[in-house]
């Protein structure tokens, strides 16, 4: 699509006191909120998962002690994508148009984009948190209440059944990330960090952790979540999040977890088509999301 004289004819007159709708205020990079973000050098990144070493066994008086072995678990491979648009305008557009702010908010207009994409594609992984076609390294969604492990059995980052965002519910999860195990069967020190939740679910959210005492309720006993610290990045608020039920909460895993890789930052390029004379700009982008280790992200995805 190439604009010409004829997309803004307005601008081709004078009189007109301002164009607008090219540019808003954007939110502030919410993927910062959802994910570890890390620098790549390469095409694709791996994260393999490694099972610890289980339980020590008694020695018997006189008897050899018990050797253990750990091995490869899951690989999660992540691809880099390309993201770009751009613009085409005609040079005889260029030479009529008589509002410099028309064009210069083209620029503005095009960042707009590429920003607001890369934000969508990072809260999706969380949109589709639930969505058995979108799978990861163990082949189960992120949110599921039947991950296997590599050394067998299973294990949960689902509350089930799933539950509208309460205190009750909130402490439910708590409980279940406070239980959690790791590949061997041995308890870790998994602890929640931060709520998110679509911006539907933000007052009441505010409502729940910052109330003294516990929230809706003629008890008088304290608020548990908050005296105790539980969720100590607070609440984050995604713009982006399609779902006004599910809420999420995000651990202290420390590697493999939420992850977004940039392997290259916006970059915003311009040329001239010699034969036609017409003005060419794009923006392009080069970054991924993925997660490796499921105790990373709990959730509940109510019906």
């Amino acid at each position: 699509m190439v604009i010409g004289s004829g997309n803004h004819p307005k601008a081709l007159w004078p009189g007109v006191y301002v164009f607008w709708g090219l540019e808003y205020a954007r939110h502030n990079d919410q993927t910062a909120d959802l994910f570890d973000v890390k620098t790549s050098e390469k095409a694709y990144e791996e994260l393999v998962q490694s099972t610890s070493f289980g339980l020590a066994q008694v020695k018997p008086q006189g008897g050899s002690i018990t050797y253990d072995s750990h091995q490869q678990g899951y690989v999660t491979r992540v691809i880099h994508t390309v993201y770009g648009l751009g613009y085409i305008v005609t040079e005889e557009e260029l030479d009529d148009n008589m509002y410099m702010e028309v064009s210069q908010g083209r620029v503005s207009s095009l960042a707009f984009s590429m920003f607001t994409t890369d934000q969508i594609v990072g809260a999706n992984v969380y949109n589709r948190a639930g969505n058995n076609a979108y799978t990861f390294g163990d082949g189960k969604e992120l949110l599921a209440t039947d991950h296997p492990n590599t050394t067998g059995g299973t294990f949960s980052n689902e509350l089930n059944p799933g539950a509208a965002l309460s205190e009750t519910a909130l402490e439910d999860l708590l409980i279940q990330i406070g239980l959690a195990k790791n590949d061997r069967g041995l308890q870790i020190a998994l602890q929640g960090q931060s709520l998110h939740v679509p911006v539907n679910l933000q007052f009441e959210a505010e409502r729940i952790l910052k109330s003294s005492l516990q929230n809706d309720t003629a008890n008088n006993a304290v608020n548990a979540i908050r005296s105790m610290g539980l969720l100590p990045g607070g609440i984050k608020a995604n713009n982006y999040f399609t779902d006004t039920n599910n809420w999420f909460i995000r651990t202290n895993v420390p590697t493999g977890g939420l992850c977004k890789f940039v392997r290259r930052g916006i970059r915003f390029e311009k040329d001239n088509d010699f034969d036609t004379g017409n003005a060419k700009a794009k923006a392009t982008y080069r970054h991924s999301y993925t997660v490796a280790d499921p105790r990373s992200l709990y959730g509940s995805l109510p019906a």
